[in-house]
């Protein structure tokens, strides 16, 4: 389908979150744009006056009438508050998608990224179709990007050995990025810095773990990373090693991959052909900054290493809520169009 039917109903659970605004944003420039959109979120968001498809919009709790009706239900808030409320989506008979990771342990749950499907299908379904209902998982933009990667590469002979992602500080919500602005303004001032967030110094700074007071835990992200990739690729393309560093910035991923292959003659073929885009040549290499809005990933081009003869080194971008959401909205868009 092109075009959304009339009266298409969708809820987004979690909508007050940076990844639910972004869905909210990606829902009003896709097919789905004519949908009608129910806001929701937990009991301290209720009441909460935003926007949808340029019209205000009001945030309501989850109740027994909340996903009535709807065809689909993205779940972009806590893990624990898809945990939480899955079940009453799905006894409404709706379709849904969770960005949020909290549903991925479930046995029923489809990962899937549809622009990798003409060189890796999903998993779930290697000769099936999309149906509509049950549970989607729309992975993370570091596990799209490396699931991307490892099966790009093997149709280049080759094998993703490793990748190591920068993770911007919005992947832990609005309180990441006020307590990074915070800190560097008064780290500049030579004045005391809060550590709610990540009772830690995340300006100015790299962490492979934050201070042991913080309710987050990098090693959980590491861990659904890990476990996301593996569950996508085991079995049928070699598994990478994937780890995450908090870094400094505000929004995206940045990573460097490395790679084992005997050319890059047809790499940028290749990535095309699984969803990555590619800098032209003599282009800047990507930025956090260049990526933003862009809704795939986004590589350099390839440089060898100067000592592994087979080695190469891959370097690139992605925008962490563009990505996640373009994908959950191609997922849905599929599940229409079946």
């Amino acid at each position: 389908m092109s075009q959304t039917e009339r009266g298409l109903r969708i809820a987004i659970a979690g909508a007050t979150s940076l990844s639910g605004k972004q869905l909210i944003e990606a829902v009003g420039n896709s097919n789905l744009a004519a949908a009608e959109l129910r806001l929701l979120d937990e009991e301290f968001a209720a009441g909460t006056l935003t926007e949808a498809g340029g019209e205000p919009a009001l945030v309501k709790t989850v109740d027994e009438e909340s996903f009535s009706g709807a065809r689909f239900v993205f779940f972009t808030g806590s893990a624990a508050f898809a945990t939480r409320h899955a079940e009453e989506a799905l006894a409404a008979g709706s379709t849904v998608i969770d960005l949020s990771g909290g549903l991925a342990a479930r046995p029923d749950a489809r990962f899937w990224i549809p622009s990798l499907d003409t060189v890796l299908p999903p998993p779930s379904r290697a000769n099936g179709a999309a149906q509509a209902g049950g549970v989607y998982v729309s992975p993370s933009a570091p596990a799209q990007t490396a699931i991307s990667l490892a099966a790009a590469l093997r149709g280049l002979d080759g094998r993703l050995g490793s990748v190591v992602f920068l993770q911007p500080v919005s992947e832990l919500g609005s309180g990441g990025i006020e307590e990074l602005e915070s800190q560097t303004v008064k780290l500049l001032s030579f004045q005391p810095i809060g550590r709610e967030v990540f009772d830690a110094q995340v300006a100015f700074n790299l962490m492979d773990r934050y201070g042991p007071q913080s309710k987050e835990h990098l090693s959980a992200a590491r861990e659904r990373l890990a476990r996301d990739v593996a569950r996508y690729l085991k079995g049928r393309v070699p598994v990478p090693g994937v780890t995450l560093v908090q870094a400094p910035v505000f929004y995206s991923h940045t990573f460097m991959a490395y790679a084992e292959l005997d050319s890059a003659d047809r790499f940028v073929e290749r990535m095309e052909v699984a969803g990555l885009n590619v800098v032209g040549e003599g282009e800047s290499s990507p930025t956090n900054v260049s990526v933003a809005g862009e809704p795939r990933p986004v590589l350099g081009r390839p440089e060898r290493d100067l000592n592994a003869e087979r080695g190469w080194w891959i370097w690139g971008a992605a925008d962490n809520l563009s990505v996640a959401a373009s994908n959950a909205i191609a997922i849905a868009e599929n599940v229409l169009g079946s």
